[in-house]
């Protein structure tokens, strides 16, 4: 098992680091709700700098 091959791992540390660092929620609902919150407050080019990969797109020529 290879997280950093796994673009979604980057994406939860990220979400862990943006909302979750440090808490403790009492229910499954509060949960639920600051994921929402840190997921619609994530902006598009954050989001691709985490999951890019030059590397894997360095030999396909895309068009």
């Amino acid at each position: 098992y290879t997280p950093e091959m796994n673009p979604i791992e980057q994406v939860w540390t990220e979400i862990r680091k943006r909302g979750f660092k440090n808490k403790a929620f009492k229910t499954l609902e509060e949960v639920i709700d600051k994921l929402q919150e840190v997921i619609q407050n994530l902006h598009w080019s954050d989001l691709k700098s985490i999951v890019h990969r030059e590397w894997l797109f360095s030999d396909f020529e895309f068009q």
